[in-house]
C-alpha cells in the first residue's frame, strides 16, 4: 500500500475547538475540541475520502502547495 501525505491547515473555532481541512481534496474537513482530536478526525477523514476515490476507480490526488510565511510592517 502506497503511503500519501497531505498538507492539513488548522483553525481555531470561534465557538471552541478546531477545524481542520486539506486544501489537496476538495470538500475534506473536519473538526475536534483539541488539536489532537482535530488530527485524529481528519485523518480518519482522509482515509475515507482517498478510499471512496479508490472505489470510483479514480486516482488520489498528488498535492501541489507550497507554503510560506511573509512579515509585513503595519
Amino acid at each position: 500500500m502506497k503511503k500519501r501525505s497531505y498538507t492539513v491547515l488548522y483553525e481555531a473555532d470561534p465557538q471552541g475547538g478546531f477545524v481542520a481541512s486539506v486544501p489537496a481534496l476538495p470538500g475534506c474537513y473536519s473538526q475536534g475540541d483539541t488539536l489532537e482530536e482535530a488530527e485524529k478526525h481528519i485523518t480518519e477523514a482522509i482515509e475515507l475520502y482517498l478510499e471512496t476515490l479508490q472505489d470510483d476507480h479514480k486516482a488520489a490526488p498528488e498535492e501541489h502547495l507550497w507554503q510560506g510565511r511573509v512579515e509585513v510592517a503595519v
